[in-house]
């Protein structure tokens, strides 16, 4: 399951608390659970943030950077956050088949996240084309409109039983 986290929620002092007691109730294992939180979220009170991701990431739940590569951040911060996951904004992922450019900073997010050990993930992926040459850089996950528009919470269990993925 993956929840976006806001600027606003991530400077909460209850979020960490929130997210335990939701754990608990719904007894979703901690490891079943993805927050992403976009760069900017991340970069507007960086000591504050690093602190929320470490709790969050000793509580067992994965980190993933959302739209990242959009936002303000500095490298040297990638490393000092407790994140599992990168997702490639869309506005690259549009572009990613007709632009050499766009292709060669994928490629460079794919190379940076293999060697930090950091997982993948397009967002937006619209069509057959940028899903190939996503796969063709590298890039072992996706998500988008070509797999599955966004859902209510009640119509991904029906979903999954007709795709057979529960």
């Amino acid at each position: 399951m993956r929840v976006n986290i806001s600027a606003l929620q991530l400077q909460r002092s209850d979020l960490v608390g929130d997210v335990a007691h939701a754990l608990e109730r719904t007894q979703v294992p901690a490891a079943m659970l993805c927050l992403e939180i976009t760069e900017t979220a991340v970069m507007t009170d960086v000591e504050q943030s690093m602190d929320v991701l470490a709790q969050l990431h000793t509580l067992g739940v994965q980190l993933a950077i959302d739209d990242f590569g959009t936002g303000f951040s500095s490298l040297a911060y990638l490393k000092r956050f407790p994140v599992e996951i990168l997702k490639i904004d869309k506005s690259f992922v549009d572009d990613v088949a007709s632009d050499p450019d766009v292709r060669a900073i994928v490629a460079s997010v794919l190379g940076l996240a293999s060697s930090l050990d950091l997982e993948v993930i397009a967002e937006g992926v619209e069509t057959t084309t940028q899903r190939d040459v996503l796969v063709e850089l590298g890039c072992r996950r996706a998500q988008g409109h070509l797999f599955a528009r966004a859902m209510a919470p009640d119509e991904t269990e029906a979903w999954l039983s007709a795709h057979s993925l529960t």
